[in-house]
């Protein structure tokens, strides 16, 4: 049977705010997405599944764990944060070596090392200092570290943060490989990264997911309400204050605008909505 992360009624206060209000979502196998501005909440639960912090109430259960067990449910977790940072003087595989102790992974350490670095493309720089990799690389050993002892659910803040359009695409695709074997959740405002890797996803905002479902349900709640208008370059500047303008495209002379309404805006062409629409027309009717 396939294990899933069971997120209950957690809720968390800081003080008389209220960060978190009754979270309930389950998670399977696979890349899951967690969507939304910042201030939704989506760091509170991170660090609540990373049991950083514990939450007021509610609780995370996977299997036979539950976070009233913290150090043995903390033993199935990888996590990568936003701004992952090692100190610079120590090669790759002096890093690796370090995590693995911290982590007690005692069984065939450097096997384990090897496999993770196959695994992330890193083989041929593990005996480069930290202060010798690009940032993409960089981001490539915090991914090392985090499935390093084989973690059935690992937990990646803003995993495309600074990097290049290349290395996006690398990273993207090296999650979404560690996504057939495990849970895998993105925590991020950037849609691109869940829409190119995510089956599901979840939606917050003000503490509380608002919407969870497949990527493409999640696109088609704006069905019928997203068109497409072509606009002079002269009048790029004068739109109707009244128009929810998602994109703008430029085509030689003209402009290729994607308007959020209800209604025909006006000469407009209904088009298929992406998550990006999908989202935006959530949050703007919430």
């Amino acid at each position: 049977m396939v294990e899933v992360l069971q997120i209950k009624d957690v809720t968390k206060l800081y003080g008389k705010i209220k960060a978190l209000d009754r979270v309930t979502v389950e998670i399977q196998r696979g890349m899951f997405g967690l969507l939304g501005p910042n201030g939704a909440g989506k760091t509170s639960l991170m660090r609540i599944l990373t049991t950083v912090i514990p939450p007021t109430g509610g609780d995370v259960i996977y299997g036979d764990y539950s976070l009233s067990n913290k150090n043995e449910f903390r033993s199935m977790i990888g996590y990568l944060p936003q701004k992952f940072s090692m100190y610079k003087h120590l090669t790759v595989q002096e890093v690796l070596t370090h995590i693995g102790v911290f982590k007690g992974i005692n069984k065939n350490p450097k096997e384990n090392i090897q496999k993770v670095l196959e695994l992330v493309n890193l083989s041929q720089e593990q005996n480069k200092k930290v202060s010798q990799l690009s940032g993409g690389m960089v981001r490539r050993l915090g991914i090392a570290q985090a499935i390093l002892g084989d973690p059935q659910i690992l937990i990646v803040d803003e995993p495309t943060a600074g990097l290049d359009p290349e290395e996006r695409i690398r990273f993207r695709k090296l999650l979404k490989q560690i996504g057939k074997q495990s849970i895998v959740i993105i925590s991020t405002h950037i849609v691109e990264d869940i829409e190119t890797t995510c089956d599901n996803a979840a939606i917050m905002q003000g503490g509380k997911i608002i919407v969870q479902d497949r990527i493409q349900e999640i696109g088609k709640l704006a069905e019928g309400k997203v068109w497409e208008i072509i606009v002079p370059t002269e009048k790029i500047y004068n739109l109707p204050p009244e128009w929810n303008v998602i994109s703008t495209y430029r085509e030689n002379d003209t402009y290729r605008i994607k308007v959020l309404s209800e209604t025909n805006p006006g000469n407009g062409k209904p088009v298929s909505p992406s998550l990006e629409d999908g989202y935006l027309y959530v949050m703007r009717n919430k």
